[in-house]
């Protein structure tokens, strides 16, 4: 008999409150200032650091989710490995992702076709267990979403073409967003950053995948799968938020930029 296997919140208290009266409010707070998209969008890139942080700009993209609450079930999320060192792609062998807003299914066979698909995409918990570029964005899906499933991956060191394989294969439809979890800059002066930020929001913009690295993002592979797959399927990205840490901390001498885009397929009814 199979035992349901659950992966706990690990930042919670951390990068967001546990609370989940106060996760809620915070993140209602922060959706207020955010508009619906006029169409639907099928990818967004948005940060994952502490929602005092970043929490805003990350709200910018999931509020234009709002008029697809119910049309988007599946959610598969890419976001890089801050913790543990490894190549490919790790998929969790968990059935539920849980947060203070309660437990996210897993779509664990696409995850283990993928296993069973591709040489470099395995389960790995470890990676999964402690990161957080996946959890922080999760409490915000449960707000703008109705019931969906997950497929969270951890990617390691992994190439473009890698990751635009593993996106192919679930890309869906209508059903599916993916998302991208990655902040931009690290730790330069704000001028630099601010220099640095623009550089990647005009390289995301023109789907220039050898533009960004892990000098500009800290989640450069999955966004570079990202771009090499908008580029196939003639994506427009468009970026909605832009901005790094002084705003809130003050230190303008060692900041960290973020910044969030939704990405759209082509009408095929204008084609």
């Amino acid at each position: 008999m199979h035992q349901v296997q659950v992966r706990p919140p690990a930042v919670a208290d951390m990068f967001y409150p546990g609370d989940p009266r106060e996760l809620q409010t915070m993140i209602r707070r922060m959706l207020a200032g955010a508009k619906p998209a006029e169409k639907q969008p099928k990818a967004v890139i948005a940060p994952h650091a502490g929602y005092i942080y970043s929490g805003d700009i990350a709200a910018k993209a999931y509020g234009a989710l709002a008029p697809w609450r119910d049309t988007i079930r599946r959610v598969v999320l890419l976001g890089p490995s801050h913790r543990v060192p490894f190549r490919g792609i790790a998929v969790s062998s968990a059935d539920y992702y849980r947060t203070p807003l309660g437990d996210i299914p897993l779509d664990t066979e696409a995850a283990r076709e993928l296993a069973r698909r591709f040489d470099f995409v395995d389960y790995l918990d470890i990676a999964h267990k402690d990161e957080h570029s996946l959890e922080v964005h999760l409490p915000f899906l449960q707000m703008v979403l109705d019931d969906f499933e997950l497929l969270p991956m951890v990617v390691g060191e992994a190439d473009p073409a890698q990751v635009d394989a593993v996106l192919e294969a679930v890309w869906g439809g209508p059903e599916t967003l993916i998302v991208i979890s990655s902040d931009l800059s690290h730790y330069h002066n704000d001028l630099t950053a601010r220099l640095l930020d623009q550089e990647t929001a005009e390289a995301i913009e023109s789907l220039d995948t050898r533009a960004v690295d892990t000098q500009h993002a800290c989640g450069a592979h999955p966004v570079r799968g990202l771009l090499e797959a908008a580029k196939k399927h003639e994506m427009q990205p468009v970026t909605v938020a832009m901005g790094n840490s002084a705003r809130v901390s003050g230190d303008r001498d060692r900041v960290v930029g973020y910044g969030a885009w939704l990405f759209y397929e082509p009408d095929k009814t204008l084609q």
